[in-house]
Order: C-alpha cells, then structure tokens, then sequence
C-alpha cells in the first residue's frame, strides 16, 4: 500500500511552475535559434530542436528532483520506497504488468487507428516515432534510444507517480489521482491514436506504485514498454516482412 509522502502544495505547484516555465524557455530558444539560421534548428525536424525540448522537460525534472526531495528533507530512497525491501516483488510485477499491457496496448491503437480512418481523421505518427525514423545519424538514434529507455521513464513516473498521485490522493481526490492525473499522461504525449492506449498505461502504472509502494516498479515498467516499442519501431523499419500487418499499423 502507498504510503504517505510530505508533498507540500506549494512545493508543488512550484514544481510544476518550474517545469512549465522550462518548457516554454526551450520552445522559445529553440525558436531563436532557428530564426538566426544556427545548423540543427533550421527545421522542425532537426535534431537540436529535438535535443533542446527533450533536455528542456525531462531533462529540466532530473534537476528539479533533487531541489524538490531537499525542500521536503527527504532522500530519494525515502521519498519512493526504495529502502523497502521487496524490489525483486516490484519489478517481478513490474515485468508480468508489461507483459499483460503491452498487446493491449498495442490492440487498443489499433482499434484506435482503425475508427479514425473511418472517420477520415489525418493520421500522424507519434513525434518521437518521426524523430527516430528521421534521426540522421547513430549518435542521433542512441540519443534518443537512451532518452526513451532512461530518461523519459524516469523523469515522468517521478512527476506523475511520485508527485501527482500520491498529492492528489491525499487530498482526498482519489478521482483526480487515479483518472485526472493518468489523462494528462497520455494528453502530454500529444498522439491521438495512442491517448486510449497511453491511459490504459498509466492506469496500470499508478496500480503499481500504489501496490509496490516502490517508484522503481513503474519506472521498470515504463522503461521496459518503450524498449519494446522501440524495438519493434526498429524492425518495422528494416524488416516489415516479418511483423504482421497490424502490428505495422499500430507502429
């Protein structure tokens, strides 16, 4: 069970002030930079763009991680669970969650992608799918290999497993902890035919924060569900004639 974490409201709504501003500060500079014509800012596309908003979010929370545990006098172990003793429970059921979610998930995009066809909704990849596929070089592509399988997981569980829903519930908005806090998951993601499948995800990653009391337990998770995404975006790419076609689809 999860137990009680000494988030203050105003420590986090700074936290979440900070990040915003962070967010923007990037947008902005890497606006600045393409205006004046720097080499990897000229397109949308190019990798300092990539770099500067990636480093600009999650890049920013693994600063803002310690400043927050400080203000609250908490270690890192302390502040997650950490220092429980059941880790090997935690990422056993860290794997057997992503073993169960992952074909969901990637059942539910395909339903998803499937009725926007219908409905003749413009379909669009997911941004971190282009910029891959779009990388132009190897140190590009580990970049955001790295970035995906590392930092990504951990600065979000840290946000809105760690932070989040552990406030929201107990402020006695269990609601808002559980689907509030789980939507704007997948809505940050900004891929419409993922948002089903990205809050199915979330749901079931808060589950094992509550159960595990342990953020290892969704940062495990969370990692290894976009390792196998990432693998499977990489075969699509070089061998589509050993996937089946939906699963092409749903990628």
């Amino acid at each position: 069970m999860l137990s009680v974490k000494p988030w203050r409201t105003d420590a986090v709504c700074f936290l979440i002030a900070v990040q915003i501003a962070c967010f923007i500060l990037a947008g902005t500079t890497a606006a600045l930079l393409g205006k004046a014509g720097v080499a990897g800012f000229k397109d949308p596309d190019d990798f300092g763009n990539t770099l500067v908003a990636t480093l600009g979010l999650q890049g920013a929370t693994w600063v803002l991680m310690g400043i927050f545990l400080r203000f609250h006098g908490v270690r890192f172990s302390e502040g997650f669970g950490f220092k429980k003793g059941n880790l090997f429970f935690s990422l056993s059921l860290a794997l057997g969650v992503v073993i169960v979610i992952l074909p969901l998930a990637l059942w539910l995009q395909e339903i998803s992608i499937t009725l926007m066809e219908k409905i003749h909704w413009k379909l669009e990849n997911e941004e971190a799918v282009t910029l891959l596929t779009d990388a132009s070089s190897l140190g590009q592509q580990i970049y955001l290999g790295v970035f995906a399988i590392v930092l990504a997981p951990v600065a979000e569980e840290f946000i809105f497993r760690g932070v989040l829903f552990p406030f929201f519930k107990q402020l006695g908005r269990p609601e808002v902890a559980w689907i509030g806090v789980s939507l704007l998951f997948a809505l940050i993601h900004g891929y419409v035919a993922g948002m089903i499948p990205l809050f199915v995800l979330a749901l079931a990653l808060t589950w094992l924060y509550e159960v595990t009391d342990n953020l290892l337990a969704p940062i495990f998770a969370h990692a290894l569900f976009n390792a196998v995404n990432l693998a499977l975006l990489i075969l699509m790419n070089s061998f589509p004639q050993y996937l089946p076609q939906w699963l092409n689809s749903a990628n």
